[in-house]
């Protein structure tokens, strides 16, 4: 059995939710996403942050891989260092604080103020009414990480839970607001 064989089968386990699976691929890849987020990221824990990332994000959406394209190996890596470059990214965003340059960009564009005034606002209640249509322990994860500015870890702290469990409650609300909102709300990897 070839590597794109191999790949394709461990694949079509995790899509049907295949444990031994997950559990093979992260055993397979888990040096190789860490110590590529290390080199980018130059910091073990945060490193730890993105390889859970990336394992988390396959578990739940194993077929984001495509076989077809390359290998999972080469997949995982390519995942691996974006997610690093993102993470880093950020924080450096926030220790500038400044707001993103997708936004900066918007922000000084010179479009029609009026109808960007109009936009925003039905933006805001949609928003709204989608915040409110999650259930508690999504809507108070999402609340303190978006509206409070709280990290996910910050999260986990506050309500009481393990860190994966406060990593999983945000990705599942913004998974759902983005099912509800469109493209008003979509995460940077989902853009």
């Amino acid at each position: 059995m070839d590597v794109s064989d191999e790949d394709t089968r461990l694949r079509d386990r995790l899509v049907f939710g295949d444990e031994d699976a997950f559990g093979e691929v992260y055993e397979q890849y888990n040096a190789l996403v860490h110590t590529i987020a290390v080199r980018v990221t130059r910091n073990d824990r945060a490193a730890e942050d993105v390889a859970q990332e990336v394992f988390l994000s396959f578990w739940e959406r194993p077929f984001a891989f495509d076989p077809a394209k390359g290998s999972l190996r080469g997949w995982l890596a390519m995942i691996a260092h974006r997610r690093a470059v993102d993470l880093v990214r950020r924080e450096e965003a926030h220790r500038r604080g400044t707001q993103s340059p997708r936004l900066s960009a918007d922000a000084l564009s010179g479009g029609d103020p009026v109808a960007d005034q109009v936009t925003d606002a039905d933006t805001t209640h949609r928003l709204r009414v989608a915040l409110g249509s999650l259930p508690e322990p999504l809507h108070s994860a999402i609340t303190l990480a978006y509206l409070q500015g709280r990290t996910y870890r910050e999260v986990a702290a506050e309500l009481g839970l393990p860190e994966g469990t406060a990593k999983s409650r945000l990705r599942e609300a913004l998974r759902r607001l983005t099912v509800t909102m469109g493209d008003h709300v979509a995460g940077p990897e989902d853009r």
